[in-house]
């Protein structure tokens, strides 16, 4: 496959060897994509979270059940910090360990 130069007019040039030559052929390239059913996201549920849940109390319900994760929110010498979001109400908060 030659790509085409455009100096005004149309000139094939050779990737490897660089030849060069000119070309009055209207060229096209088109590609057509069609989309499968397969193709398609679907989305089972809105909020699926893949965070992991631990026991804890929230102190704004009173659920036991939180996700977690943490955050190096200080310096590198420092432990992580541990944030909890309630399972039921999204309240979040966090634990300095």
């Amino acid at each position: 496959m030659m790509p085409v130069k455009r100096d005004g007019k149309k000139i094939l040039v050779c990737r490897k060897c660089g030849y060069e030559e000119e070309s009055n052929i209207d060229m096209k390239l088109k590609e057509n994509i069609k989309n499968k059913n397969e193709d398609k996201i679907r989305v089972v549920e809105k909020n699926k979270s893949t965070l992991p849940v631990t026991e804890i109390r929230c102190e704004k319900c009173g659920n036991n059940e939180a996700e977690w994760w943490t955050r190096q929110t200080r310096s590198t010498d420092e432990p992580e910090t541990r944030f909890y979001r309630c399972t039921k109400c999204g309240h979040t908060w966090r634990e300095y360990s």
